[in-house]
């Protein structure tokens, strides 16, 4: 895809290069590529001595000569230098012949290949070269003596090696030093095996080399330029030399050839043939002319929208392949896939073998590396693998990270992309044998076939001849069937292209590929168009002038992340949140800030609105209704016509080749070499040169300018400068590498800026993650959204896992297992393990203190439990005995996330870094971890997570088993020492409830494992009421998570026993988190706690009726409308991240706290000490309403089903088997009633009942018509909601 193209051309082409042998230089070993095959090879060998040796062992003795690559230079290229895109000979040079030269002999194949490169500059602005290498005969004598003579070393020395007479050990020694250890052969066939394969005779061979000629250009019009390259070529091989010298259509091509305008096509002549090009119009999907169909048949459907789902979410990508060309094609294509979206990172289609250390980039990137078609994917060595994705284009295969979220519709996505690519008889399984040539056969299978439908020979696409070979496309149109998408539609299509005028220009072949191209790519198109309808609506404006946007770029929100994804139909999330938090996805939405007005949008974003506008005109819909209804895309046909269209009628015709002026004799060569050429003609232009003169290309020109600008957005120069350095750098401290020869300063340097770089994304991490917990008091300093759904917070945790992972693989000195973290982890565990083995070495020194020390610290009910041990080789043991997870990453995702929830993530990383001597013997100097500032500020920026708290592990492990310890502390002043029955307790949580465990009475602590509980919400408890004295005070039960060490506390404060208290022998308690108090410098501020149970205030109302808080009615009332305001905001957050409902009902300052207060103002108390509760006053209204109904007092209907809902309730709460004090069946009754929707109908009734005025003062709340009636008011508005209570609350209760 273009996204910047160099500004100033407006010709087809910049240059013409030549690159391949200096005869003058000689044979120079090719000491990069050569030191890659070097370090390939001692791979094998021992992966720790990765010292790299010299030239001479570099050149690999190994690889007979001819397989060797030596040195290629840039031989010729003219101009010499053009002002708006300047030559630059490294990149060049390196890209035209990655490898370097090779030799071949007549018996070896020379076949021409041809491949694309891209060099992308420092501000992110591209230019496109197009190679075709050929092999040209070695006329130079001292060449052809040097490879013999390399030849009779190379021989010399593979006959010592299989001669040496050694013990068998030195022989294997030797052997390993050469590398692949090879099966032993006996000498004699060895050495002919040798002469075989390993000859060059200078008497009797011929010796060829490569030769590369190359076109640069503003613009990937890739097909012309290989038709361009290939009549070249073809004129210099053919027994008749071409109609004029080659310099004459190499002038035509740099001089005469303009770039087409958009929405225009051009023709222009070739040495033997027409070429044509055309241009996309400004309203069509930008340019993109490699073919997509290769891609399909390399990798079929299925991997294709994997590779692309992995490229949407910034992974790091590498492709591998024996073929250049199918790099490069395949990287296009799937960034050409994404539009409106644009890769923002490290983009190398093609890695010079000098630049292999960029793998070791902790950044996300897209490179493809060349295999040299005999080592398998076992034997690369990669430095990270954790977050990569692996394609082998050549194997049709592909490895992918863990946890690889599904992109959003995938069946049906796969579903209408194998439609088009059937109709065009590509088959969507690919086809792992395809090459060029077998593609070109399909494509005129396909042809005929459509051509026979036309006389009506085939019955349908079914009877295709692909199809019967292949089952399942047989068996994916059944299911388009099934689905009634109906094939008549695609016959339609079909009859219409037999129809075609046979007008057109460029070959039937090329027409297919353009069609094929735009089809799949406006179906690609259209999902995002979908996805994102009313991206806009989410935008959030920046506030302030566009100097001080661009200056805290990186503290804003430019997208309301959390209402976009709450609008999204739930099988979009785990994508989505993934993907808004990429980087192609904020410059986007930048630049959709920076551009108000239609005519400064960049071309896609305008055209992407333009689509989204149309998609709205569609389906006027309602801005926030989701539905997650497939839709299919419609424009195909327009953007198929638009193509035909052009090419169908060529809109200009470029300047035929003509002679130039040139002396006579020059322009010659011999057939079958590829001449030096005449520089002086070819290294400037015409002087009047007829399209600079016609005023309508001017024109275009100027457009075109503008158009190329259209991405340097509309500001004034430096500003616009500013603001691309800003946009690159955001995120990504390094977008490309260099093209450069390689010194151990320059990658130094480009270490030093991805440490840099590491550091700035932990910062914006850390703060993103603070800012998205912390929530409304963020939002308030302008920061961000209120809220982080469940989803979200797993997105960012799982984004820090992979920070962490490229942290943890920069600079490592050998790589052992897919997680570098996990990897140094089990190290530090195995060094630690022996040191406590040997004897005397008593395990680190300190520990037992600390320990000590937190147990004097800690508070009140917690002391009743000490805290547990901090120890990162416990948390490891945890993680490791967790059968679930089987891979290295996720141990290592769990252990951080564990680590996040104990808050012990800063502490932990530090003590494994505080071991210098293994960070040492595992990474390099120039790693991260060795960066002594930079890895304290990167803890520092971890430790800011103790602020919040996390259960990123408890909400992700739902399964798997934890050990809980439970103490109940009884009341210090009645100590339960004469007690003596039998307690038990049920411990419930948002996932779990336990059942009932009983307590062993004398030590009141248990111990017991079960499958995690999640939050844990509430404890019920209680005892059998047996032997003497069972009345029993207590003021707490403490639990505690065995693995993630939280630990919560459930106050009571109240009696349990017959006659004492309210009478009740269990209750129901709700607990709250209680916060570890650690060291001072570990701790930072928190996020208020949660809710705690009803403890100290409803002890004071019942037990001691004399020293009760009076509250007045307006504090009552208030109460009221905070409980009821806290269910309703429960109901308004999306469903993953509502907290615990039982808190709202029953903790403190809940719904029955609330209603308690309502029902104790102006309660007449009847004498000093006697205890009335109100469940008591509850129980005579009852008596009362059930003799009314039989005396038929009222016979209003209304009031009659109020009062036998009521008194149904009442029975059931009294009937029940367990032994729920009063309080207790208080509390019952409120949770029920809410549940219901009945609590307003019963205040309604209570204040009418003649019971109230015996029971209350005259001036009771309950008694106040106006304040009754505001109270009903307000607890109707819980009637919208459906209330599910947790099973603890109404055991026993069948209603």
């Amino acid at each position: 895809m273009t996204t910047g193209f160099s500004s100033g051309s407006c010709r087809f082409a910049d240059y013409f290069v030549i690159c391949g042998l200096d005869t003058e230089s000689g044979l120079e070993p090719d000491e990069l590529s050569a030191l890659c095959q070097y370090i390939e090879a001692t791979k094998f060998r021992d992966g720790a001595r990765g010292k790299l040796a010299g030239a001479n062992e570099g050149e690999n003795f190994e690889q007979s000569p001819l397989r060797r690559t030596f040195k290629s230079k840039v031989l010729a290229h003219y101009p010499d230098n053009v002002e708006w895109n300047p030559f630059d000979q490294d990149a060049v040079g390196m890209l035209c012949m990655p490898k370097g030269l090779s030799f071949r002999t007549q018996v070896d194949s020379r076949e021409p290949q041809f491949h694309s490169f891209i060099i992308t500059r420092e501000d992110g602005s591209r230019t496109y070269g197009f190679a075709l290498t050929f092999f040209e005969e070695v006329t130079s004598k001292q060449i052809c003596s040097a490879m013999q003579t390399l030849y009779h070393m190379h021989n010399a020395e593979q006959y010592d090696i299989l001669h040496t007479p050694t013990s068998p050990q030195g022989l294997e020694d030797q052997l390993r030093q050469h590398t692949q250890p090879r099966p032993m052969l006996h000498a004699a066939p060895a050495i002919s095996r040798l002469q075989r394969f390993n000859s060059y005779d200078i008497s009797r061979d011929t010796l060829y080399v490569s030769k590369c000629i190359c076109l640069i250009t503003p613009m990937a019009f890739a097909q012309a330029c290989r038709k361009v390259l290939q009549q070249l070529h073809q004129a210099v091989t053919s027994p008749q030399p071409p109609p004029l010298p080659l310099e004459s259509y190499i002038f035509n091509i740099l001089y005469e050839v303009p770039l087409p305008p958009s929405g225009r096509s051009l023709k222009f002549s070739g040495v033997y043939g027409p070429v044509v090009c055309q241009r996309p119009s400004t309203s069509e999907l930008p340019l993109f002319d490699f073919a997509i169909s290769e891609m399909f048949n390399l990798l079929g459907v299925e991997n294709v929208l994997q590779l692309f789902t992995c490229a949407l979410l910034e992974m790091q990508i590498l492709l591998y392949s024996q073929h250049y060309q199918r790099l490069m094609t395949v990287a296009e294509s799937i960034t050409a896939l994404m539009f409106p979206f644009q890769w923002q990172h490290v983009y190398v289609p093609i890695l010079p073998a000098s630049l292999l250390h960029f793998l070791d980039a902790p950044v996300p990137y897209l490179m493809g590396l060349h295999s040299n078609g005999q080592d398998d994917r076992t034997k690369l060595e990669l430095p990270q693998e954790a977050n990569l994705c692996f394609v082998d284009i050549d194997n049709h295969f592909i490895e992918l990270p863990e946890e690889l979220p599904q992109f959003p519709n995938k069946l049906e996505f796969i579903q209408e992309i194998s439609e088009v690519l059937m109709f065009f008889g590509v088959s969507p399984e690919g086809n792992i044998h395809s090459s060029d040539s077998q593609a070109k056969l399909q494509n005129l299978r396909s042809v005929d076939m459509v051509s026979d439908k036309c006389n009506g020979n085939l019955a349908s696409p079914l009877n295709s001849f692909l199809l019967r070979e292949n089952e399942t496309i047989a068996r994916l149109q059944a299911l388009v069937k099934r689905t009634g998408v109906s094939l008549e539609k695609l016959e339609v299509r079909e009859d219409a292209s037999c129809n075609k005028d046979a007008r057109v220009q460029c070959n039937e072949e090329e027409l297919k590929m353009h069609q094929l191209n735009i089809q799949v790519r406006e179906v690609f198109a259209n999902r995002f168009t979908q996805m994102f309808a009313d991206y806009e609506v989410f935008v959030i404006q920046p506030s302030q002038d566009k100097e001080s946007w661009f200056t805290n770029r990186d503290q804003m929100q430019n997208f309301d992340k959390a209402s976009f994804l709450s609008d999204q139909p739930e099988p979009y999330l785990p994508f989505l949140s993934c993907f808004l938090e990429t980087q192609m996805f904020a410059s986007f939405i930048d630049s959709k800030i920076l551009c108000h007005d239609d005519e400064e949008k960049e071309h896609t974003l305008r055209v992407f609105d333009a689509r989204v506008d149309k998609i709205r005109m569609l389906n006027v819909r309602t801005p926030t209704l989701r539905t997650s209804m497939y839709q299919k895309c419609t424009n195909i046909e327009e953007a198929e016509k638009a193509i035909e269209m052009r090419v169908s009628k060529i809109d200009h015709t470029a300047l035929h080749p003509h002679l130039l002026d040139m002396k006579i004799g020059q322009g010659r060569y011999e057939q079958g070499f590829f001449p030096r050429l005449q520089s002086d003609v070819l290294s400037t232009g015409p002087t009047s040169n007829k399209w600079t003169k016609r005023s309508a290309p001017a024109q275009w020109r100027r457009r075109d300018r503008q158009k190329q600008h259209a991405e340097h957005l509309y500001l004034d120069n430096d500003q616009r400068e500013k603001y691309i350095q800003e946009a690159r750098n955001l995120g990504t401290t390094i977008r490309q590498p260099k093209l450069s020869n390689l010194s151990p300063s320059v990658i130094a340097q480009t270490n030093w800026k991805f440490v840099e770089g590491l550091l700035k994304e932990c910062r914006n991490k850390t703060k993103r993650m603070l800012v998205e917990k912390m929530g409304r008091e963020a939002v308030e300093l302008g920061h961000g959204e209120v809220s982080i759904t469940g989803v979200e917070e797993n997105t960012l945790i799982a984004s820090l896992c992979d920070l962490l992972e490229r942290i943890w693989s920069h600079g490592l000195q050998v790589k052992q297992g897919k997680s570098a973290l996990w990897s140094h982890l089990l190290h530090y565990q195995e060094s630690k393990e022996k040191k406590n083995a040997t004897p005397g070495g008593l395990g680190p020194p300190g520990k037992g203190l600390i320990h000590d020390a937190e147990r004097r610290k800690s508070d009140g009910g917690g002391s009743a439990m000490p805290p547990l041990k901090v120890s990162l080789i416990q948390d490891m043991r945890h993680i490791q005995n967790i059968s679930e997870i089987k891979t290295d990453v996720g141990k290592a995702r769990a252990w951080v996330r564990l680590s996040m929830e104990k808050k012990l993530l800063s502490r932990h990383l530090k003590q494994l870094l505080s071991d210098h001597e293994l960070t040492k013997k595992l990474y390099k100097r120039y790693a991260f971890l060795r960066c002594d500032d930079e890895k304290e500020q990167f803890l520092y920026h971890l430790l800011s997570f103790n602020a919040v708290d996390y259960f990123c592990f408890t909400n992700v492990f739902t399964t798997i088993m934890i050990p809980y310890h439970v103490v109940v502390v009884p009341s210090k002043k009645l100590g339960g020492s004469m007690f003596t029955a039998n307690p038990w307790v049920c411990v419930s949580g948002e996932l779990a409830e336990t059942g009932v465990l009983q307590v062993p009475r004398n030590t009141l602590e248990i111990t017991f494992e079960c499958q995690n509980l999640g939050k844990l919400t509430t404890v019920q408890m209680g005892h059998d009421n047996t032997g003497l004295y069972a009345k029993w005070l207590v003021e707490c039960v403490v639990v505690r998570n065995g693995i993630t060490g939280h630990t919560y506390k459930f106050p009571c404060g109240r009696w349990l026993g017959k006659g004492v208290d309210d009478g009740s022998l269990e209750r129901i308690l709700v607990g709250e988190l209680m916060t570890p108090s650690t060291d001072n410098d570990e701790r930072m501020c928190r996020t208020p706690p949660m809710q705690q149970s009803p403890g100290m205030m409803r002890r004071f109302v019942t037990i001691s009726p004399n020293s009760k808080p009076k509250l007045n009615t307006g504090q009552i009332q208030e109460g009221v409308g905070e409980a009821i305001n806290g269910i309703v905001k429960h109901f308004h957050k999306p469903e993953k991240e509502r907290g615990s409902l039982t808190l709202l009902l029953c903790g403190e300052y809940g719904l029955v706290w609330a209603l308690e207060q309502v029902f104790q103002h102006g309660f007449k108390s009847p004498r000093l000490f006697k205890n009335v509760f109100i469940w008591d006053f509850l129980e005579k209204a009852q008596v009362y309403f059930e003799s009314a109904e039989q005396r038929e007092v009222t016979p209003d209907e209304n009031w009659q089903t109020r009062v036998r809902h009521f008194c149904r309730f009442m029975r059931a709460i009294n009937n029940t088997p367990r032994n729920i004090g009063k309080d207790g069946k208080f509390q019952m009754l409120v949770c029920l009633g809410a549940r219901d929707h009945l609590l307003h109908h019963w205040i309604a009734l209570l204040a009418d009942c003649p019971i109230t005025a015996q029971m209350y003062e005259d001036t009771a709340l309950i008694k106040d018509r106006s304040l009754v009636n505001s109270l009903i008011r307000v607890l109707q508005t819980l009637q919208e909601f459906n209330i599910t209570l947790e099973a603890s609350l109404v055991k026993g209760i069948g209603i």
